[in-house]
């Protein structure tokens, strides 16, 4: 068969990856093999790919597709998340274009178009995986909306609530303006951010006294109910039950005392605005104060902002400050670090607002988790470190705010039925909830039409925190085949940024559900940074197109290039000469397989005894190479057990092997070696396929005619043996010999196909084992054992066995005497340059000791070397 000269990446993986999908290798049903399970952590259905999603699933893949060749039914479930708050976005600015107004539609309206786009866009990061060589069963793929996983949530949101752990609370919130929906704790990202501090002056009722507060944000000051000092704060006693006149809008405020006022802070008076501040919410409900918002949902003043009504809040900040210079009630203005609050969604500043929300109580529904990681360590996460992460997270969790004020989710089954906070039903459907609603009133007469549905939707991280359950059906169908074969799932590959948002509540739901684990190792990859460590992002130009990456570098030169240098939970400075690196292994590999086809085999000549013991040594490598690979996927260090896949092709098979193997020019090879280095390359390409499955599904099928049961993708993980470190030992000595002849070889420009003589004093006691292969590979006439230095001859060491290249018709004797005398005069100029500065005694009294002891040695190592040029001079006659 014809082999191309040069391997083309862009055809070989499109024909693979077709060739793969069109016989369902990828595909898994139950049987009686033990399953390896693997769930996608779902992308945005907003997504397209970008380098972490790149580094992430290419780390599933390489575990996927080394299960299948230890023979495992594997299992890789795909699929993508609803995303509520960037996909309504999306929608929102779409809508807007077309010049429609989000609120002008019902919600039947809107969700029409959130699904238009969502067909239109959704799959898109799904079909850019498959060129990245993800082998997804893709017949399972899932999404978060999908029926009977919308099903699974409204399921257990009724349940949960049955039980107690889901109640509405009126409750200090993280409010996005721009997405005009609550957050939970978690999806809220402090950041130090430079502002200022604003040193208010107030007047006190019924006297020209003042006092000052200092606040980072004067736009609340139309919030303000009370003014806060520290009892004991000897400075504010004479403002005791006094009342203050807040500036501006002239509301008059009581001046209240509580420790909590920190006396160092700022003036050590504090204004309370219990609706924008959950330590002032705290403070006003302990001392009965109003509570006056003065926001509108997209973080606009509403009426309580006077003339700034309709005004955005950093807008309103600015012209506050200056009406407030101008009215003499800014005393002074400070810069001031403080952490600002921004969501993690939508990158907008986070303001706190009360209102009624629904919440999960986690209290109890942690406990388990805990214990699965920190006590029986059920689970495990790679690295180790994150566990304490994980416990700080875990020990310290707060009820989880589940609800949003989006249309794009799960909308919350309560169903009200009169005008009171407790006026409702939960159910899974309209029905039920009227049986409900009808239960509760004892009205028989209700209808569906005095019901209304809570307008809210579920958190997103609700719906995908029973992934690995929902993806099998395992929460409405409990006892199905498939959540009884894939449950508990086996590895779960994610970024540490979603440790709690969704490793953690998985686990907790896994525990609540299934009563057990929902996986038992969690590898936690780093994030891709840029060379100079910053984070690949789009605002900043510095994440290269997945897809030309690609493109230019081949799917298999981009995965090597992304895990070369991806330990888990580190950082992965990426460089796009990685990426050549991997392209450059794949053609190494590529020449090396068509060197060996091009080979011409001869059934009736014997084995050299070189290739024989070559291709033992090779073994031993290889089974070498073997356990420590599986030893660095038993700790998931895939880029440590690709470095060592890469170094024995690199280094052990094509540097060493097929050189002691190859034929002497236009000669055949024996049919016993060539059959036995196939073979061997057939195991490289096994261990080499989850990193490299195109490659090497290519050689593999150009090396013999295979059955769709014998493609690459399903054969059998290479058999562990005994290694033989014997013969690995007495090659690596071998091999330095080889060096060191090759060195002399090139100094003394000894061309190659020369042959030449050579001796050694075998003082080490080596075996002969590997004479041949050096001699082979030295073009050397024989390997002589001598039992004394031959005169006149080169000479190199080898711990302390000598060896010895005659030079007689090897080198030009004349051109070498002449090197060697230019060489000795220049380090005898040298050494009395050197000589001369440790004469000088002055030189000697004043430079500092190690300035002095360094000349020394330069003196010492010129000594040294002129007594070894001599010495070469002396041989030469």
């Amino acid at each position: 068969m014809q082999i191309p000269s040069k391997y083309d990446a862009g055809q070989v993986e499109n024909k693979w990856y077709n060739y793969w999908m069109s016989h369902n290798y990828f595909h898994s049903v139950p049987d009686e093999r033990e399953p390896y399970t693997i769930v996608i952590p779902p992308p945005n259905v907003t997504g397209v790919l970008h380098m972490g999603h790149m580094l992430n699933n290419t780390i599933q893949d390489v575990l996927v597709r080394r299960a299948r060749l230890l023979g495992k039914n594997a299992c890789w479930v795909p699929g993508t998340d609803h995303a509520s708050i960037a996909t309504e976005a999306k929608v929102v600015a779409k809508l807007k274009e077309q010049g429609i107004d989000k609120n002008d539609l019902t919600r039947e309206e809107f969700l029409k178009h959130a699904w238009e786009w969502t067909h239109e866009y959704g799959g898109v990061i799904l079909e850019q995986l498959k060129k990245l060589g993800c082998s997804c069963d893709w017949d399972r793929t899932k999404f978060t909306m999908d029926d009977a996983m919308s099903e699974s949530v409204i399921k257990v949101f009724v349940d949960l609530f049955n039980k107690g752990l889901i109640y509405r609370g009126y409750r200090m919130v993280n409010w996005d303006p721009e997405a005009k929906t609550t957050l939970s704790d978690e999806e809220v990202i402090y950041e130090e951010k430079q502002g200022n501090l604003y040193y208010l002056k107030y007047k006190i009722e019924g006297s020209d006294d003042t006092l000052t507060i200092a606040t980072t944000r004067p736009e609340t000051i139309f919030g303000d109910t009370a003014i806060c000092i520290n009892p004991n704060d000897e400075r504010f006693k004479h403002l005791k039950g006094k009342k203050a006149i807040v500036p501006i809008c002239g509301r008059v405020i009581p001046i209240i005392e509580d420790d909590y006022v920190d006396v160092e802070f700022g003036t050590g008076c504090l204004k309370v605005t219990p609706a924008h501040d959950e330590n002032d919410k705290v403070l006003g409900d302990r001392h009965q104060l109003e509570v006056v918002d003065i926001f509108n949902d997209d973080a606009s003043l509403n009426s309580y902002g006077l003339h700034y009504q309709g005004k955005d809040r950093f807008v309103v900040r600015k012209e506050i400050v200056a009406e407030l210079e101008a009215n003499g009630q800014l005393v002074k203005t400070e810069t001031h670090v403080n952490k600002v609050g921004t969501s993690e969604r939508t990158k907008a500043v986070i303001e706190p607002r009360l209102s009624d929300q629904w919440f999960l109580k986690m209290e109890e529904l942690v406990k388990p988790a805990i214990d699965a990681v920190l006590k029986t360590e059920d689970i495990k996460l790679f690295p180790k470190k994150f566990e304490n992460t994980y416990k700080h997270w875990m020990e310290n969790i707060r009820d989880w705010n589940i609800s949003r004020q989006l249309m794009w989710g799960q909308q919350i089954p309560a169903y009200y039925y009169g005008d009171g906070k407790e006026d409702f039903v939960v159910a899974e459907n309209m029905q039920l909830a009227l049986d409900l609603a009808r239960q509760k009133t004892k009205n028989p007469a209700l209808t569906e039409k005095d019901l209304r549905q809570d307008p809210d939707a579920l958190d997103t991280w609700f719906s995908s925190w029973l992934w690995p359950m929902s993806v099998f059906d395992g929460i409405n169908n409990p006892e199905n085949d498939d959540i009884k074969y894939y449950y508990p799932t086996n590895d779960l590959v994610t970024g540490p940024d979603i440790l709690f948002f969704w490793v953690a509540r998985m686990i907790i739901a896994g525990y609540e559900y299934k009563g057990e684990k929902p996986f038992t190792n969690v590898y936690l990859t780093g994030l891709v940074r840029d060379k100079q460590r910053r984070k690949m992002s789009k605002s900043l130009g510095n994440s290269p197109d997945a897809l030309k990456l690609i493109e230019e570098y081949g799917a298999d030169g981009v995965r090597v290039g992304l895990l070369l240098s991806s330990a888990a939970g580190n950082d992965l400075l990426f460089d796009e000469a990685l990426c050549q690196q991997g392209k450059g292994f794949a053609n190494k590999i590529w020449n090396a397989f068509r060197l060996i086809q091009g080979w011409e085999v001869d059934e009736n000549i014997p084995q050299p005894a070189t290739a024989k013991v070559g291709l033992e040594w090779y073994e031993a490598k290889f089974q070498k190479a073997l356990t420590e690979i599986e030893d660095h996927f038993s700790k998931y260090r895939l880029s440590d057990a690709l470095m060592t896949t890469y170094k024995l092709i690199m280094d052990d098979f094509s540097s060493w092997l097929l050189e002691i193997i190859k034929p002497a020019y236009q000669k055949p090879i024996d049919a016993r070696t060539y059959k036995a280095v196939i073979e061997a390359f057939e195991n490289n390409l096994k261990i080499l396929h989850p990193f490299m499955p195109f490659l090497t599904e290519e050689i593999w099928q150009y090396i013999a005619e295979r059955t769709l049961e014998e493609a690459l993708i399903v054969a059998q993980w290479p058999e562990s043996k005994t290694i033989n470190q014997t013969l690995i030992a007495e090659f690596d000595f071998a091999s330095e010999v080889i060096s060191g002849i090759r060195n002399i070889r090139k100094q003394k420009n000894i061309a190659f196909k020369e042959a030449i003589g050579f001796s050694v004093i075998n003082n080490e006691n080596t075996n002969k084992t590997f004479d041949g292969v050096i001699a082979k590979l030295g073009n050397l006439e024989a390997v002589e054992y001598v039992t004394e230095a031959i005169e006149g001859a080169l000479t190199f060491r080898v711990k302390s066995n000598e060896y010895f290249i005659p030079m007689a018709g090897a080198i030009d004797v004349e051109a070498e005497i002449k090197k060697l005398t230019e060489e000795l005069n220049y380090t005898e100029g040298f050494l009395k340059s050197v000589q001369k500065k440790l004469s000088n005694e002055r030189f000697v009294a004043g430079a500092p000791e190690q300035v002095v002891n360094a000349e020394k040695k330069k003196e010492a190592d010129a000594l040294a070397k002129i007594e070894t040029l001599k010495a070469s001079l002396a041989s030469l006659g």
